[in-house]
């Protein structure tokens, strides 16, 4: 009988090089703004969606320019779209919840960092007295059909809409939509283990601000339901125009200098026979 001990895989996947992060190497990234240059900025409309490239080496800002709004992103790999952000993985790897020096990691076979987080200013929210915290990978995008299934409505400005929309002058379709990251968006699990959304927290000028490891492809919807101040089906739900903003997007180019020692990440080494051999036919 073996009596060795069964290895803990959640244990071994905390381990290692791969998950160490240079937080001083980011942090220069983040407080060198002055050396910055602003290459792309634009405001994204309430109810709507817009994709946009930002180049390896680069930093994008999304604010929260008129006061609190939740915005669904979307990111992939620019040159290869098949890679993609993995909210799964990433929710395993880094938090339920992320902020500062948390990684965006992309889909199998790639599993690699799309970005890392360099700056937050939500950072501090911690968790509420409801266990709330902001910035999630819980949940995923609002979407028609689901809304066709509960109200029994057509509705055309979810974010699964809006970032469909949004990526079709890349040419990319409704089938490269994926799980997003819920940015400014306050969320938990209540003591039934069952998703809940609160009022967005942000105040006017709040940002969440990524450091690109690849060229990417990001995509934004700022969602129908603005702040979530007013819930979009059930008990009291009503259309929340009127809590729906704008979010702004900034993407800057970084000094060289500051990226003298850094490299793109590299594709995993796994060999990827998953286990099966070649077969001969006669």
């Amino acid at each position: 009988m073996n009596n060795q001990p069964t290895a803990n895989l959640t244990d071994a996947a905390y381990k290692g090089p791969a998950l160490e992060v240079d937080k001083a190497f980011y942090s220069r990234i983040a407080k060198t703004f002055d050396s910055r240059t602003l290459v792309d900025s634009f405001e994204i409309p309430i109810r709507s969606g817009k994709a946009w490239k930002v180049p390896a080496g680069h930093v994008c800002r999304l604010i929260t320019v008129d006061g609190p709004q939740v915005g669904d992103l979307n990111i992939w790999n620019f040159n290869n779209p098949r890679e993609r952000f993995w909210a799964a993985r990433t929710r395993q790897l880094q938090a339920a919840h992320v902020t500062t020096f948390d990684r965006l990691w992309s889909n199998l076979p790639f599993l690699r960092p799309l970005a890392t987080i360099t700056a937050d200013t939500l950072e501090n929210y911690g968790v509420d007295s409801e266990g709330g915290r902001v910035h999630d990978t819980l949940g995923t995008r609002c979407d028609p059909y689901v809304n066709r299934m509960l109200t029994g409505e057509d509705f055309d400005y979810h974010c699964h809409s809006n970032l469909t929309r949004a990526v079709m002058p890349f040419g990319l379709t409704e089938f490269d939509v994926h799980d997003v990251l819920n940015v400014f968006q306050c969320t938990g699990l209540n003591d039934k283990d069952q998703y809940f959304m609160k009022t967005c927290p942000a105040k006017v000028g709040d940002f969440f601000e990524l450091f690109a490891e690849q060229d990417l492809l990001m995509a934004l919807s700022t969602c129908p339901g603005g702040d979530l101040s007013v819930p979009l089906w059930g008990e009291g739900a009503h259309d929340p125009i009127e809590v729906c903003r704008p979010i702004g997007v900034e993407v800057y180019k970084v000094s060289e200098d500051l990226l003298k020692d850094w490299k793109s990440p590299e594709l995993p080494e796994y060999a990827g026979a998953h286990g099966l051999k070649a077969q001969r036919w006669s």
